[in-house]
C-alpha cells in the first residue's frame, strides 16, 4: 500500500488541476472534467485564469462549448456543453435517501407535500419545464412555478411577501428541466436548454459513478465520505456510485483512494512551485478533507468561513494565506494579501503578478496590491 504524508499529496492535487498553468485551450482544463463552479462573483472566470496559459477576459464564457447551469450540490457550475447529458443523468437520485439528501429537506416537509422526495423533484422539474420557455430572471420563474406545484413545495417568504418555490428545490430540478443560466447575469436568469431533450427519471450508476471519480482524480487520494460531501449525498449513498479500480492510499495514516492510472503522479508529481491567488470557492479548495489542505484550525476558520469566504494564497505547495479584492471606482482594484507566516520575496514579487492577473480577467485597467 502507498503509504504518502500530505505535501505530497497536496502537490498531486496542483498537478492534477493544472495550477502549473500548462494548458492553453480553456475547454481542455481539468477541471471542466468534473465542473467549475461559480457561485460568488468571477470565481470560475478566476479558477480558470490561474490554470490556462494565456488571457482569460469574461468573454472566455461566449464559447459556445460552455454553458452554466445549477449542478453539483445545486450551485451553479460551467461544465462542458457536450458533456452536461451525462452530468444530468449523474444527478438523476438513486434512491429516496439520495433524493432527500440532496434537496436538503427535512421529512416533514415532504410528507406535508403528500409526496417522496423523487417525486418532488420531478414535479417540480415539470413545472419548471413548462414555465422557462425563454430568458426570463429567477423570480419571475419561481412565482409562476409555484402555481403549478403542490402547497407543501413552497414558502411564504417574508421579505418580499411572495410564496416562493423552495430554493434548494428549484436549484436541483433545474437542471432535469433542460433549464441553463444566463453567464454574468444579475439578478439571476434561467433560459432552456438548445438540446433540453425529454425529462429523464430513471437512476444512471455509471454517470453519477463518473462524478465520484472526477472528484477523485483532482481532489484525491480522499475518502468515501468526502466524495459523499461533494456529491451532496449520504455517505452510504455514495457507496452505490464508488467507482472499480481504484488503489488504497494511506495518508499519513488514514485510509483514502485514487484511481490506479492516477498513482504514478501521486509517486512523483512536479515541484509545487507556484504561486497562485486561488478565488473563494475554488474546485482546490473545495476538496472536503480541510484538515489536508490547511492542518492548523485556527487557519482553517480564516479560509473558510461561514459567509464571505476569502480567496487563498497558494504558494510553494501550501495555502500560505488568503486575499481579498475590493473595487475602487471603475478602473482600480485594491487587494489585500495576508500571509499566514512571512514570505519569501520571490512568494511576494509572483503574488503582485498573480493579482495583476487577476486585475486583468475582470477587466479593471489598474490594481494595488497590500500586505498586512
Amino acid at each position: 500500500m502507498l503509504d504518502v504524508d500530505r505535501e505530497q499529496v497536496l502537490a498531486y492535487r496542483i498537478a492534477a488541476h493544472g495550477l502549473h498553468r500548462e494548458e492553453t485551450d480553456p475547454a481542455a482544463a481539468a477541471v471542466f472534467d468534473l465542473g467549475l463552479q461559480d457561485s460568488v462573483r468571477d470565481t470560475a472566470l478566476l479558477g480558470l485564469a490561474a490554470r490556462l496559459d494565456g488571457d482569460v477576459t469574461p468573454a472566455v464564457w461566449d464559447d459556445d462549448r460552455f454553458v452554466l447551469a445549477w449542478t453539483h450540490r445545486g450551485a451553479p457550475h460551467f461544465h462542458r456543453r457536450a458533456e452536461l447529458d451525462t452530468i444530468r443523468a449523474a444527478l438523476v437520485p438513486l434512491d429516496e435517501k439520495d433524493a432527500m439528501a440532496r434537496i436538503l429537506w427535512q421529512r416533514k416537509q415532504v410528507e406535508d407535500a403528500g409526496m417522496s422526495a423523487t417525486d418532488a423533484l420531478f414535479t417540480a422539474a415539470k413545472a419548471i419545464r413548462r414555465v422557462v420557455t425563454g430568458v426570463q430572471t429567477k423570480g419571475t420563474v419561481s412565482g409562476a412555478v409555484t402555481k403549478l406545484i403542490p402547497e407543501g413545495l413552497s414558502y411564504a417568504c417574508r421579505g418580499c411577501g411572495v410564496v416562493h418555490i423552495y430554493e434548494q428545490l428549484m436549484r436541483v430540478a433545474s437542471i432535469h428541466a433542460g433549464v441553463r443560466l444566463e453567464p454574468g447575469a444579475t439578478p439571476a436568469t434561467l433560459a432552456p436548454l438548445e438540446e433540453r431533450g425529454r425529462l429523464k427519471t430513471a437512476p444512471d450508476v455509471e454517470a453519477a459513478t463518473r462524478v465520484v471519480e472526477g472528484y477523485l482524480r483532482i481532489n484525491g487520494p480522499a475518502a468515501p465520505g468526502d466524495a459523499a460531501v461533494y456529491v451532496g449525498t449520504t455517505r452510504t449513498g455514495v457507496d452505490a456510485m464508488w467507482p472499480d479500480g481504484l488503489v488504497e492510499v494511506r495518508v499519513d495514516g488514514k485510509k483514502a483512494f485514487l484511481p490506479e492510472d492516477r498513482v504514478p503522479l501521486l509517486e512523483n508529481p512536479p515541484e509545487p512551485d507556484v504561486v497562485r491567488l486561488l478565488p473563494p470557492l475554488d474546485p482546490f479548495v473545495q476538496a472536503r478533507d480541510r484538515a489536508v489542505l490547511v492542518p492548523d484550525k485556527a487557519r482553517q476558520k480564516e479560509v473558510w468561513k461561514i459567509l464571505g469566504n476569502p480567496g487563498v494564497l497558494l504558494a510553494d505547495g501550501e495555502i500560505a494565506g488568503v486575499w481579498r479584492a475590493k473595487a475602487s471606482g471603475k478602473k482600480r482594484l485594491d487587494f489585500t494579501v495576508t500571509p499566514f507566516d512571512a514570505v519569501r520575496p520571490a512568494v511576494r514579487k509572483a503574488a503582485e503578478a498573480e493579482a495583476a492577473r487577476v486585475a486583468s480577467a475582470r477587466e479593471f485597467p489598474d490594481h494595488r496590491v497590500t500586505f498586512s
